[in-house]
């Protein structure tokens, strides 16, 4: 299985996801919000995601009157289990570095 890469817009749409609960799954365009990136982006990155089964997405069912269906987005086990390690890598490397902006 290919990685992922941790690029900032991965990350933010990672981190958006991470964020998300069942009370509050996330969709599309809120992932956009959360994560203060275009549609362009996120899909994109979404696509990726799921071609890894990192995430699951599905239609939204039921009454939306006067808008489309969401296409919500869900970390899968697996993805919640790469999504947080990578994570938590990537900010030890950055403590690491000295790269976590900590006043002395």
């Amino acid at each position: 299985m290919a990685t992922i890469r941790l690029t900032k817009p991965t990350i933010a749409v990672l981190e958006a996801l991470l964020a998300s609960t069942d009370d509050t799954p996330a969709w599309g365009l809120s992932i956009c919000r959360d994560a203060d990136l275009g549609s362009g982006t996120v899909y994109p990155i979404l696509d990726r995601l799921e071609e890894r089964k990192w995430i699951t997405s599905w239609n939204e069912t039921g009454q939306h009157p006067g808008r489309p269906a969401r296409r919500y987005y869900e970390l899968t086990g697996l993805g919640r289990e790469q999504a947080s390690a990578a994570l938590e890598a990537r900010k030890a490397r950055r403590f690491g570095l000295g790269l976590a902006g900590g006043s002395a």
